[in-house]
């Protein structure tokens, strides 16, 4: 009994002492990883189990799993979180009950880890903008903010201030303040560092304006009205149209057109009197919005309905109406085309003759003692606050005869027929009779008169044939306004008395110029020319000049040199020539050498020059000859050309180029040489 018993002692001290070991002592983890530990039990272990650092026992789940053998037991840690983190043990139990463990410790981490960091991150232009940068660790990270390769300091930034969630406030943030943002974070211990780019975009709330605000249109003449209006934000605004609380689509009365620069418009076509009101224009963007009215006030264009021509007697009274409608009520005012004077309501002329009253769309023009200067267009004009109308009539005035001419005493003679002319200006046109003695000349006349009749002038022809024939004759034009008579006288016509004050000028070996004063008396028949009568004193034979036209100027030409002359004037009219002017003498001049020669100089061709002659007084005998010398300004010999006096130029070559030439030319008649006439001249250089 008792070797059995010790027997059995000997067996149990034999077997092995129940030990566990796991594989890892310390870990360290970052958040999100996996890590697996092994257990391992020595001796004979009936139970193996894992507990976790709160004491409860690790059941199999998502993120830990376990694979436990008989002496070996396998924990797996999926995606690791910071409440993980702990002391876990491993607990070995034997048949006997007996109890080891061991345990490892877990240390989790939180590695350096943006968060959902949007870009970009937008903001509404003024606020204060909070840019979100939600990064974590374990331990806190430190954040440096970046903007434009710059950290953002209080001291060099007064508007941005990094906040103690790390976010970065902007003060009253601006347009200006866009771009690209840096949020940097690391952690000192691990050298760990990482960062994130986030574009801040700031929004700016739609400003809209209108170019006009209100605007007038007429009903139903097919008008259109076009509002405008401009819009600026960021992002560009949607603009669009309401009217009535409702939103306008394109169609055939609306018309919008969306432009480059924000603008758009609004066209209403075909306006009807139902179109008028407000029109609101709205811009939208993701700051705001915005809205502007616009007013179309619709009116009936002014419209003139009653306007006619008139026709007054010279002296009486004009009355003209017009009347006009429209919405509103149109003011009326007058016009006359004439001198574009105008009139309106209550207005009246400095003479008092023009008067206009007014009321309920009529005005009345009324022209007391109307005169033919009042003759001519009136328009009347209708004007309302939305246009206007005009539409033009005619004055028509009709008066008595007006005689024309004041040309009533003729002159002709026996056998000469004469027209004597009654113009007259009339309406309604006259009708002319003709009388003398009180007796009327009829329209075919008789056997030295005839009637030549044409509108508003009837001609009489004449032709004296005695005495008798000479004297009055009655001009009768007659109208159903009035009746007016001119007279007019026939007398015998006479040749001229005789020229004076004969004066002669600009004697000359070969000219004189003579004058003289017209006739005192032209015989009652215009003077047809003058006739200068000139010979040599002491011949009989006289020489016959005619005056151009009625000139009192003639030049007498041919005459010889040295010689003494007589003149005398006479004058010629219709009836034939007057008596003869006193005789006056004058003596030519003799002969003698030319005067100098005038010159004007032309650069010719290559190396010559032109040198124009104009010729002067040639002293009573024709030029014979041009002499002309030339020299350069450095030489002393002379060049000598001769021209013959019928030239006008005389060409100098061959020259030489870049030179100065000095040049003497004079005039040779059989008399003698004139003066010398110096000139020069410079040659350019060679081209």
């Amino acid at each position: 009994m008792i070797q059995e018993r010790y027997g059995s002692l000997l067996f149990l001290s034999l077997k092995t002492a129940l030990q566990v070991s796991i594989s890892l002592n310390k870990v360290e983890l970052s958040v999100g990883e996996s890590k697996f530990f092994i257990c391992t039990a020595i001796g004979e272990p009936v139970r193996l189990e894992w507990y976790n650092p709160q004491g409860e026992r690790i059941l199999p789940s998502k993120r830990m799993a376990l694979h436990t053998e008989t002496s070996r037991s396998r924990l797996i840690i999926y995606n690791a979180i910071i409440e993980d983190a702990g002391i876990y043990r491993c607990q070995a139990v034997d048949g006997v009950g007996h109890t080891v463990e061991a345990s490892v410790v877990l240390e989790i981490y939180q590695r350096l880890t943006f968060r959902d960091v949007q870009s970009p991150q937008e903001f509404r232009h003024g606020e204060t903008a909070e840019v979100v940068c939600d990064v974590i660790s374990s331990p806190v990270p430190v954040v440096v903010w970046y903007y434009q390769d710059k950290e953002i300091t209080e001291e060099h930034h007064s508007r941005l201030q990094v906040l103690p969630n790390n976010n970065l406030q902007i003060h009253q943030v601006t347009k200006a303040d866009e771009g690209v943002y840096r949020c940097e974070a690391s952690v000192e211990a691990r050298g760990e560092i990482d960062f994130v780019d986030i574009a801040v975009v700031v929004n700016v709330p739609p400003v809209l304006s209108v170019f006009q605000q209100s605007f007038n249109a007429t009903a139903d003449y097919q008008e259109s009205v076009t509002f405008t209006c401009m819009t600026s934000g960021s992002p560009d605004p949607q603009v669009s149209w309401h009217r009535k609380g409702q939103q306008l689509e394109p169609s055939e009365q609306y018309i919008i057109i969306r432009l480059d620069g924000g603008r758009s418009m609004l066209t209403v076509r075909n306006i009807r009197q139902a179109d008028g009101g407000s029109y609101t224009c709205k811009a939208t963007n993701k700051a705001g919005s915005q809205e502007r009215e616009v007013f179309l006030k619709v009116f009936v264009q002014p419209h003139i309905t009653q306007l006619k021509n008139v026709t007054a007697v010279e002296g009486s009274a004009a009355m003209i109406s017009c009347v006009a409608e429209g919405e509103p009520l149109p003011d009326i005012s007058w016009r006359r085309a004439g001198d574009g004077q105008t009139f309106v309501d209550g207005d009246k002329s400095r003479d008092g003759r023009f008067e206009v009253r007014g009321r309920h769309g009529k005005s009345v023009l009324t022209i007391s003692g109307v005169k033919l200067l009042d003759l001519g267009r009136f328009d009347c004009e209708a004007l309302s606050r939305i246009g206007g109308h005009q539409k033009s009539m005619f004055l028509d005035i009709e008066y008595t005869p007006k005689f024309l001419n004041n040309h009533t005493i003729h002159y002709s003679w026996e056998g000469n027929p004469v027209n004597i002319s009654c113009d007259v200006m009339s309406n309604p046109p006259a009708t002319m009779l003709w009388r003398r003695e009180r007796l009327t000349i009829s329209a075919e006349g008789t056997a030295n008169t005839r009637v030549h009749s044409a509108s508003g002038k009837s001609v009489l022809e004449v032709t004296p044939m005695s005495d008798r024939d000479f004297g009055r004759y009655n001009c009768t034009a007659r109208n159903n306004i009035g009746v007016r008579y001119q007279e007019f006288i026939l007398a015998q016509a006479d040749v001229p008395s005789n020229p004076y004050s004969v004066r002669l000028s600009a004697v000359s070996q070969r000219l004189v110029t003579v004058t003289f004063m017209k006739p005192d008396s032209h015989g009652g028949v215009p003077i047809s020319y003058y006739l200068v009568q000139y010979k040599e004193a002491g011949s009989q034979e006289w020489r016959d000049v005619r005056s151009h036209s009625i000139q009192t100027t003639v030049v007498l030409t041919g005459l010889e040199p040295n010689t003494t002359y007589e003149v005398r004037v006479a004058a010629v009219n219709g009836k034939g020539q007057g008596e003869f002017s006193h005789k006056e003498n004058f003596q030519t001049i003799p002969i003698r050498e030319p005067s100098p020669p005038a010159v004007h100089g032309q650069r010719g061709m290559g190396k010559a020059y032109r040198l124009g002659l104009v010729k002067q007084d040639d002293g009573g005998m024709p030029i014979v000859e041009y002499i002309v010398k030339y020299k350069t300004d450095k030489e002393e010999q002379w060049m000598t050309k001769l021209v013959p006096g019928a030239n006008d130029f005389a060409m100098l070559q061959p020259l030489q180029w870049n030179t100065r030439y000095e040049v003497e030319i004079t005039a040779r008649n059989v008399k003698g040489l004139s003066e010398p006439t110096f000139y020069q001249f410079f040659m350019p250089q060679k081209p």
